[in-house]
């Protein structure tokens, strides 16, 4: 889901919108041993307005498109070209709002992790933990949905 060789490696989504894309590009690539470095079928332009969910959702339509074209034109694929730029993959605990930034940072931190299976943002206050999806950006507010349960004991 990036412009490879720009962001190989884990959680591009995240990292793209964390620093601040609006646009990327979903790559078709073959897969060789080094991760995301193989030689490239095709690029297709990728908006990353919306949740991580509506944009997976994006995604994946997408990418049928590129499979039915790879299918019926079975291109070459050409190596990579420019400075390779790695992303780390993410941890749950990198899911933690930050406690300063402007709102939009904060729109774009709860929107990059709402989608399902996904460490959502959070926020632990006391023994119970906030989980904050579904969030709308106003000019100098934001709202979210949030979810509140009781955090199990660290021991």
């Amino acid at each position: 889901m990036t412009d490879v060789p720009y962001g190989r490696g884990g959680s591009p989504l995240q990292n793209l919108i964390v620093a601040g894309h609006s646009q990327t590009k979903l790559t078709a690539l073959r897969m060789i041993e080094e991760m995301d470095a193989g030689p490239v079928y095709t690029k297709k332009d990728l908006d990353l307005s919306g949740t991580a969910q509506e944009i997976y959702v994006r995604a994946g339509a997408l990418s049928t498109e590129i499979i039915r074209w790879m299918v019926s034109v079975e291109p070459e694929p050409v190596p990579q070209s420019g400075e390779p730029v790695a992303f780390r993959r993410r941890i749950p605990e990198q899911s933690r709002l930050p406690e300063s930034g402007e709102v939009a940072y904060l729109y774009d931190f709860i929107r990059m992790l709402d989608a399902d299976s996904y460490p959502h943002a959070f926020l632990d206050y006391g023994d119970f933990r906030l989980e904050f999806r579904k969030a709308q950006q106003g000019d100098m507010e934001l709202s979210a949905q949030v979810k509140i349960y009781k955090r199990k004991n660290e021991a």
